[in-house]
């Protein structure tokens, strides 16, 4: 008799069940080593326009944000501090990722970070049925609506990419 492959919950897919959020969830091959946006949305035959990154910045040493915009798009930094409310916001290094956030490059999902952060979603996800953005694992992708994304992640939805 065939082992049944049980599907492993990541904590961002566990904290969606809780809500009772309508999720599904896409996987695609990593071997290759290919997980940007772009290449993600190819390997799971989706539109870039709904496949979404999330992006840690720094208000200061000790604030952090999270932004999640489009595959196709680029965080305009003086926007995304505006919208924050903050002087200046830069990019977290890449290095302080896991430690800060719990998650791995590629694997970083907006929900269920170590530490709730303030989060901004741009504003032209609001008028799409439904976005992906990772799971919480390198290889998985999570479809839901826009607005239950933010309802779960506590964000706004805001201009915050390049022109």
């Amino acid at each position: 008799m065939a082992k049944k492959q049980k599907f492993i919950k990541t904590n961002a897919i566990r904290i969606v069940e809780s809500e009772q959020i309508a999720y599904e969830t896409r996987s695609y091959e990593i071997e290759d080593g290919q997980n940007d946006g772009l290449s993600v949305a190819n390997k799971t035959n989706e539109s870039p326009k709904n496949v979404y990154k999330t992006l840690v910045a720094m208000a200061s040493k000790t604030e952090l944000l999270v932004f999640i915009i489009s595959v196709t798009e680029e965080l305009d930094l003086k926007k995304a501090a505006k919208a924050a409310g903050c002087k200046k916001v830069e990019m977290l290094p890449m290095k302080e990722l896991t430690k800060e956030t719990g998650y791995v490059r590629g694997g970083c999902s907006p929900v269920g970070m170590k530490k709730e952060l303030p989060t901004f979603i741009d504003q032209q996800a609001e008028a799409l049925d439904y976005l992906y953005v990772s799971a919480g694992k390198v290889g998985l992708q999570m479809k839901l609506a826009p607005r239950d994304l933010a309802s779960v992640t506590k964000a706004q939805f805001v201009d915050i990419v390049k022109e």
